[in-house]
């Protein structure tokens, strides 16, 4: 059997540690990497983009406080400054995040991802990810529009706090967040999923979350569908009275309605009145609601897990 190894670097910005700025340390990752590399981040505002390429895998990010630890910038899908050009990163609100990333099996822990500009400049991402079995624990993404991308893969947050106003969780990954606050800042929409079909996997499930406001009311949709079949789950989740009674939105066509999943299960708080939901979206019954509220929903292949219950808490087998 192969050894794996674990590689542990330093950032720190008074030079104390292997790289004072996060990109170096991971392009220092070689190329096609199998062992778990740690990107240990000292405390301190590191204002720069970050990407991980596809060639880089298995990396762990791990600050010690998400308050402390923060990687901000000011990207929107109209103005994007990057030292990787747009052929690489894309271009538009696929390219603005200030992290982006694309290698497989990487994990964060206590670093919050902010994209800075300001309320009223569109599309502006702070992460986007685009790869397979990513895990975030207690971190922080924050913006106002488009702030989190989970765009492709089989994703994990747990601990996490989100913020938001327009599409802030948006794209069509399989996404569990579990145990996250999800706060809406100003009028808008908490999710826009883009399941394209009725045949993919894809969706986002918030489990045991909490949902709060800026102290009104009724101004806060829990998503609408990106594409017709967008699929969304609030299981076992508190819901501020910021959500309004209706809670979905169908995106001005009404064509959605019939294929769109928007489903709600055993939620509570002043927002989770069923009674007055739109009537095309659903309350599941319990035998329904078993599928989402397992982790098998992000981790679907027993027989090859990536996730694994360490210390109560749900890992990758790779960490």
């Amino acid at each position: 059997m192969e050894r794996v190894l674990e590689r542990k670097l330093v950032v720190a910005q008074d030079g104390s540690g292997n790289f004072s700025r996060v990109q170096d340390a991971i392009d220092s990752v070689p190329l096609s990497n199998r062992d778990r590399i740690v990107i240990e981040v000292l405390p301190g505002v590191y204002r720069q983009p970050v990407y991980v390429p596809q060639t880089k895998n298995m990396i762990t990010l791990r600050g010690f406080c998400a308050e402390d630890t923060i990687l901000t910038w000011n990207n929107t899908a109209t103005h994007i400054e990057h030292h990787q050009a747009s052929r690489v990163i894309g271009t538009g609100t696929f390219g603005c995040g200030t992290m982006i990333i694309e290698g497989e099996d990487f994990i964060a822990e206590g670093i919050t991802f902010e994209n800075a500009s300001p309320q009223g400049s569109g599309q502006a991402v702070a992460i986007r990810v685009t790869a397979d079995r990513c895990a975030f624990y207690n971190c922080r993404f924050l913006g106002w529009q488009d702030t989190a991308y989970l765009h492709y893969g089989k994703h994990y947050l747990r601990d996490c706090y989100i913020e938001g106003s327009v599409d802030f969780i948006f794209g069509n990954a399989t996404a569990l967040l579990e145990h996250c606050h999800i706060y809406c800042k100003s009028q808008g929409f908490i999710t826009a999923q883009s399941r394209k079909s009725a045949e993919e996997s894809t969706g986002y499930v918030f489990l045991r979350c909490i949902i709060t406001g800026n102290g009104g009311n009724s101004y806060m949709h829990l998503g609408r569908p990106w594409a017709p079949f967008g699929r969304v789950v609030f299981a076992h989740t508190w819901m501020d009275a910021c959500i309004k009674p209706e809670g979905w939105n169908n995106w001005n066509k009404p064509e959605n309605e019939r294929s769109a999943c928007f489903y709600e299960y055993r939620c509570s708080g002043p927002g989770s009145d069923p009674s007055k939901r739109a009537d095309w979206a659903r309350q599941l019954m319990d035998d329904e609601a078993a599928y989402f509220v397992a982790h098998c929903f992000v981790d679907p292949d027993q027989q090859r897990p990536w996730l694994s219950s360490k210390l109560s808490v749900k890992m990758p087998l790779s960490a």
